[in-house]
C-alpha cells in the first residue's frame, strides 16, 4: 500500500523511464495481440519482417500489412492494455 502511496510523490530510479515509456506507447497507440498466435505488435519496436519502423501506430500500418508469424489480417488483432 505505501507504493501505492508513495508513486505519485516518488521520483525513485524506475520511476520516470517507467513513466516515459507509458506515456511514448499511448502516443504511439499501443500495443495489439494476434488473436491466432498471441504475436505482439508493439509500436516501439516495428516490424522488422515487414520493414516497419519503429515508432509506427498500428493504426499507421499499411492496409496490406498481416501478422509476421500467422499471416492474420490486422483486424485479428486486440489491443493490450499495459
Amino acid at each position: 500500500m505505501s507504493r501505492a502511496t508513495s508513486a505519485g510523490t516518488d521520483s525513485g530510479a524506475g520511476s520516470d523511464t517507467d513513466s516515459a515509456a507509458g506515456t511514448e506507447l499511448a502516443t504511439l497507440g499501443g500495443r495489439f495481440e494476434c488473436k491466432v498466435c498471441w504475436h505482439v505488435y508493439d509500436p516501439r519496436v516495428g516490424d522488422p519482417v515487414w520493414q516497419i519502423a519503429p515508432g509506427t501506430p498500428f493504426s499507421a500500418l499499411p492496409h496490406h500489412w498481416t501478422c509476421p508469424n500467422c499471416s492474420t489480417e490486422q483486424a485479428g488483432f486486440l489491443p493490450l492494455e499495459d
